[in-house]
């Protein structure tokens, strides 16, 4: 009825006592104009989805998640958040086969950056992956981008299953043990963190100390479980939050959506509570190796912050009032779309 105020929600701030602040690359504003001519380049998207594409600002996104990248690094990250948005974008509108050959032309184009594109099978995002590749094998030791791209491969695995996930209404998906098992791969989290290395490679076998890799799943999960609240107010208006941490989680409990975003905030502390515990208790591998691994754990915490504050200061989720948001914390639910 008109004049009835829109019922509101308070997003929980599971950092307000996270100890990294925000940090913002100073080659932000070049590279950023770099990659965005890069990625309209390739003319993908419509009038409609390139203006809703350049209000979320990928390249912030890298800029705040590398901050101490050279040029360089910074230009191949923003194109990397690019790519990956792309790739969302894109396969959110396709089926299942088709997100499966979207998969299978950006995997090609990652392990054979060199090889001419056969003319009659080239595809936009295989193109796009391409020229990221060759940028990025120049910046990426060789032993970091093979793991690089190892590590790209649950993700494309990831976004064919959440399309087969869609085409059933998410009803495969209505546990969070379930809806993580996916989640983890969309995110796209794996190989951003790749990213974070140094010009020297982290030895593996201190790559693959169980206390670093635990460090790494709670980045990962807090990256999720912060853009799941921050999203969900304008997924669950178009009719598209079966893919969204909150909706799981009022479906298998059911909650309202207040007891949601409490239930998730709750899980989101007790990670940053795990994330803080682990990195005390990191053992030391020696002088450089040690220094190596700060560097690393640093860009991981940081990525947290990154992650949470680019949901504010893009316009992806809340518009030009998201810095007002950060603040208060509260939000209007938006009223449903007509779905009919």
């Amino acid at each position: 009825m008109p004049g009835l105020a829109r019922p509101t929600f308070q997003l929980p701030d599971g950092l307000v006592n996270w100890p990294w602040s925000r940090q913002l690359n100073v080659h932000y504003r070049v590279v950023k104009a770099e990659s965005d001519a890069w990625i309209q380049s390739f003319d993908a998207l419509d009038d409609r989805a390139q203006r809703a594409f350049d209000k979320c600002n990928f390249s912030l996104l890298a800029c705040l998640a590398y901050p101490a990248a050279d040029k360089d690094r910074a230009r191949a990250a923003c194109d990397l958040m690019n790519l990956f948005f792309l790739f969302d974008e894109l396969s959110d509108v396709a089926n299942e086969r088709e997100v499966q050959e979207q998969a299978d032309a950006i995997l090609d184009a990652l392990r054979h950056p060199f090889k001419h594109p056969d003319v009659n099978n080239r595809s936009t995002l295989g193109d796009a992956a391409r020229q990221f590749a060759r940028r990025t094998i120049a910046i990426l030791s060789p032993s970091c981008y093979t793991r690089f791209v190892d590590a790209f491969i649950p993700h494309v695995e990831a976004m064919a299953q959440q399309a087969h996930d869609r085409s059933c209404g998410y009803s495969n998906r209505q546990t969070v043990e379930g809806y993580m098992s996916v989640r983890r791969g969309t995110i796209g989290a794996k190989p951003a963190f790749l990213f974070l290395e140094g010009d020297e490679d982290i030895p593996e076998w201190v790559l693959g100390h169980p206390l670093l890799e635990k460090l790494e799943a709670c980045v990962m999960d807090m990256l999720i479980m912060s853009n799941d609240i921050y999203s969900y107010n304008v997924e669950q208006a178009r009719g598209d939050d079966g893919h969204n941490i909150v909706s799981v989680v009022m479906v298998e409990q059911g909650f309202n959506l207040h007891e949601a975003m409490r239930w998730v905030e709750s899980q989101y502390l007790d990670v940053v509570k795990q994330f803080l515990k682990a990195k005390e208790r990191l053992p030391s591998w020696g002088a450089s190796v040690d220094a190596q691994v700060s560097a690393y754990i640093y860009g991981l915490a940081n990525w947290a912050r990154a992650g949470d504050q680019w949901c504010f200061e893009s316009e992806r989720y809340f518009g030009r009032r998201g810095l007002e948001i950060q603040k208060s914390r509260q939000v209007e639910l938006l009223p449903r779309q007509d779905q009919s």
